[in-house]
C-alpha cells in the first residue's frame, strides 16, 4: 500500500524534544510529497476524532519548545477492544495510511495493538524522561531530564554545605534509576537509592555518622520516587543519626523546559527515521540510536524490561565520595 497520509500524535507522559520530534515527522513528510494529520490527546484524541490538518508552518518555532504542542493524555478507553474500534474507524474515514507515534512503553503498547489486531502501519519514537525502552540507547528527553535535576541539586548543595545539613532529594523514576544514578554521579552526590538496589539503611548511616565525626558537614542523597519518598529517608536518616536532614521532591519540573541540544538532535533524526519506515512499507517497528547509528526493532522487543545494572557507577560514586 502506498502512503499518501500519515497522523502523529504524542502520548503518555510529555518529555522535553517531543515537540522537536513532531517538527521533524512533519516537515519530512511534507518534503516527500505526504499529508500530514496531528492527532491531538493521543489515543484518547485519535478516538475523540480530534486532529487537525499540519504544513511546514504549523511547526514553526516549536525545535525550542518543551511539552507537546498535539498536547497529551492516558486513555483507559484505548485499553478496551471498543475504544480501539473507534479509533481505527477514525483512521479509515480519514484516509490517514499510517501512524507515527511518539511516547514511551504504554505509546508503544497501542502502538503494537494497532499494527497487529487491525492493521494499522504504525512507527514509534521513543520519547521518555526514564530512558527506559530496548533499541535505543538513549530516548528523547531523559538528556534534558538528568540536566534539569542537576541543574537543581548544584543549588541545593550549596544550601547544604552552607548550611551544614543532609538532603535527600527525590526525582523521578518509578521503575527506572536512570535519572537517579545519572544526577547522582555528575553531582557529586554521597548515595543514590535506585530500583534493584536493597536500601541498606544501617550502611548510609554509619557511613553519614562517620564522616560527620570526620568534619564532613554536608550531605547530598538521591532517591528515585519508585524506591521510597524522600521524606521517608530523610526521617530514617534523622531517626538514626540526629543530625539536621531536609527532603526535597524535584516532581515534574524534571519533564519541562527547553531539550538540550542531545535531546533537539536525538528528535530530528529519529521523526525522520519514522517516516522513512512508513514509507518503506514498514510496521510494528520504533526507531532508536544505538552507537549513532539509526536502529530498528519491533514494538515487542522495545518494551521488554531493559536489562540495566548501575553496579558499576554505584560503585565508582563510593569510591569517589
Amino acid at each position: 500500500m502506498s502512503i499518501k497520509k500519515i497522523g502523529v500524535l504524542t502520548s503518555g507522559g510529555d518529555a522535553p524534544g517531543m515537540n522537536a520530534a513532531i517538527r521533524s515527522v512533519v516537515r519530512y513528510a511534507i518534503y516527500h510529497k505526504l499529508e500530514v494529520m496531528g492527532i491531538l490527546r493521543g489515543y484518547e484524541g485519535l478516538i475523540n476524532e480530534e486532529l487537525m490538518p499540519m504544513n511546514h508552518r504549523s511547526v514553526s518555532n516549536i525545535i525550542n519548545r518543551g511539552g507537546t504542542i498535539l498536547k497529551t493524555a492516558r486513555s483507559e478507553r484505548f485499553m478496551a477492544e471498543e475504544g480501539q474500534g473507534l479509533a481505527v474507524e477514525v483512521i479509515r474515514k480519514n484516509k490517514i495510511d499510517g501512524l507515527v507515534l511518539i511516547g514511551g512503553d504504554g505509546t508503544y503498547r497501542g502502538g503494537n495493538c494497532l499494527s497487529e489486531k487491525w492493521k494499522i502501519p504504525c512507527v514509534g519514537v521513543p520519547c521518555t524522561i526514564d530512558n527506559d525502552l530496548n533499541g535505543t540507547d538513549a530516548t528523547i528527553g531523559s538528556d534534558t531530564a538528568v540536566n534539569t535535576a542537576l541543574d537543581a541539586i548544584d543549588k541545593i548543595r550549596d544550601t547544604a554545605t552552607s548550611m551544614e545539613r543532609i538532603f535527600v532529594v527525590e526525582v523521578m523514576g518509578r521503575s527506572s534509576g536512570f535519572i537517579a544514578m545519572q544526577v547522582a554521579l555528575a553531582g557529586g552526590s554521597e548515595d543514590v537509592i535506585i530500583p534493584g538496589r536493597e536500601l541498606d539503611y544501617e550502611t548510609m548511616c554509619h557511613e553519614i555518622v562517620n564522616g560527620n565525626l570526620r568534619g564532613k558537614v554536608s550531605w547530598i542523597i538521591i532517591v528515585a520516587e519508585g524506591t521510597s519518598s524522600a521524606s521517608e529517608v530523610a526521617q530514617e536518616i534523622l531517626k538514626r543519626t540526629d543530625l539536621e536532614t531536609r527532603e526535597v521532591v524535584l516532581g515534574h519540573v524534571q519533564r519541562g523546559g527547553s531539550p538540550t541540544a542531545t535531546d533537539r538532535i536525538l528528535a530530528t533524526r529519529l521523526g525522520a527515521a519514522a517516516v522513512d519506515l512508513l514509507l518503506k512499507g514498514e510496521t510494528n517497528k520504533a526507531v532508536g540510536i544505538v552507537a549513532d547509528k539509526v536502529n530498528v526493532v519491533d514494538f515487542e522487543t522495545a518494551t521488554k524490561e531493559k536489562p540495566v545494572s548501575f553496579e558499576e557507577l554505584y560503585r565508582l560514586l563510593k569510591i569517589l565520595t
